[in-house]
């Protein structure tokens, strides 16, 4: 920096005072001639990022906005199709103990989330084999249609959830063939075989109503 600014008008002059640049600015104005200085004054780094901060926040928040919409409108609403009923999880209250019937309805995104119950007679067939009075071996085959209780729906999903009949069912179906064949002779079954029919559908109704199933038919 010791030789004489070739830009320079004066050749006489001296060279500058290398401790007075502190900016870009300062060593445009030193160096170069005072048009070029003045053509890269307006290109301050500092006052073009203060310009993006101030304009770039509006933005931000407007897009921000338009997202947060976006996801509420696509997550606030949900569907219960006809034959179902619907109840909300809440992760403040758990569970809740109101039913939704087919249509759209609204909940709030990440705190609700629905429960869908398919309330439709379904059926559901089971073969047990059994011992009798006389100690024969008998195969039974039972056929019941069964869909949950909707006023019990809370309790069955607390304490069953959604696949509450292939939890329950074989279960109770089993339990009662067997509890119900021992009480009659191989003969029996087959010149008795209507009370039969109606003392197992009794029974089997009522082990099923504590679990908050409705059995439509038994045959």
């Amino acid at each position: 920096f010791g030789s004489r600014d070739p830009f320079c008008s004066d050749p006489t002059s001296a060279s500058p005072d290398l401790t007075l640049i502190h900016s870009p600015k300062d060593f445009f104005g030193a160096f170069l001639p005072s048009w070029f200085a003045s053509t890269m004054a307006p290109f301050d780094i500092s006052k073009i990022a203060q310009a993006l901060v101030q304009r770039g926040a509006p933005l931000a928040a407007g897009a921000g906005v338009l997202v947060g919409g976006g996801y509420l409108a696509s997550n606030a609403f949900y569907t219960v199709d006809a034959g179902h009923i619907g109840i909300k999880y809440s992760r403040m209250s758990g569970v809740g103990n109101t039913n939704y019937r087919e249509g759209v309805h609204f909940l709030l995104p990440w705190f609700e989330r629905p429960i869908i119950f398919d309330v439709r007679a379904r059926p559901h067939t089971m073969t047990s084999l059994t011992g009798s009075k006389d100690l024969q071996m008998v195969n039974i085959s039972l056929r019941a249609l069964a869909k949950p209780d909707m006023n019990k729906l809370p309790e069955i999903y607390r304490s069953l959830g959604l696949d509450y009949d292939e939890k329950v069912l074989p279960s109770i179906i089993n339990e009662t063939l067997k509890s119900i064949v021992a009480q009659y002779n191989a003969s029996q079954l087959i010149t008795q075989r209507e009370l039969v029919s109606r003392v197992i559908r009794q029974r089997l109704v009522q082990r099923a109503q504590d679990f908050g199933i409705l059995l439509d038919d038994v045959a």
